[in-house]
């Protein structure tokens, strides 16, 4: 075994280890990101959400992000869609209001979960092959060394600690990144139960105020109020300032 062989084989274990590495760190770094950002958006829409007066307002909501703004949004659509009136023949649409509603939730809920995981199984990976792929670069350079050994024809301490002292290093190498990925895997994985959880609840409250209001959500352009007009001093709704009117010429 050459000496040029066992240095390739070892240093390429090395910048592998390294490379992995770096994506660990850099996937944690977009993943905290992301679930910052989550949080945040969440929590914002939820606030907006149960402060609105009615279902019908809170489908006004303007400007929202985050899972639970895109579930919310994709349970409107379909409630507004259904209410439409246009008629459907596909297989789609075969189901009832509530069911099609529920079925749109949880595709839409599974799209924000595949989000949320995307990442993971690399850092699942590094995690589990990191230990063994620095164990390899070890045991091949003690080979190296070991056969330096036997051709030197002395095994005094001098000789053998240098070589396998550094084959070693790949081990502590291959540690060190699994350890953060490991990390990293299991407190996302943790967030995601959260997240689902909180995106599963909220999907059950929106059917059942889907269902409190008949499944039934007006148009954006529907749901504004008529306007005032000032007529005697006193504010009244356009309708009733028409009413009024008629009225006095009646009299007169």
């Amino acid at each position: 075994m050459s000496d040029i062989a066992t240095s390739v084989i070892v240093d390429g274990t090395l910048n592998t280890l390294i490379g992995a590495s770096a994506i660990t760190w850099a996937l944690i770094l977009i993943k905290g990101i992301q679930h910052i950002r989550i949080s945040y958006h969440n929590r914002n829409f939820s606030k907006r959400f149960w402060g609105a007066p009615d279902i019908q307002a809170a489908a006004q909501l303007q400007d929202q992000q985050g899972p639970a703004a895109r579930v919310a949004g994709i349970g409107f659509s379909t409630l507004i869609e259904t209410d439409s009136g246009a008629s459907t023949h596909d297989l789609e649409h075969t189901w009832d209001r509530q069911e099609l509603l529920d079925r749109r939730l949880r595709q839409q809920m599974q799209k924000e979960r595949g989000s949320l995981e995307s990442g993971l199984a690399v850092l699942a990976t590094i995690g589990s092959i990191s230990p063994f792929v620095g164990l390899f670069g070890t045991v091949w350079g003690i080979m190296g060394a070991l056969t330096n050994i036997s051709k030197s024809g002395s095994a005094s301490l001098e000789v053998v600690a240098g070589p396998i002292g550094e084959a070693l290093v790949a081990t502590a190498v291959g540690i060190a990144v699994a350890v953060p990925a490991v990390v990293g895997y299991n407190f996302f994985i943790r967030r995601n139960k959260v997240i689902w959880a909180f995106l599963d609840d909220f999907a059950i409250d929106f059917v059942h105020l889907a269902l409190k209001n008949a499944f039934v959500i007006e148009r954006a352009s529907a749901a504004k109020p008529a306007k005032l007009t000032e007529i005697g001093g006193g504010k009244k709704t356009r309708d009733a300032a028409h009413e009024d009117l008629i009225a006095k010429e009646a009299h007169a």
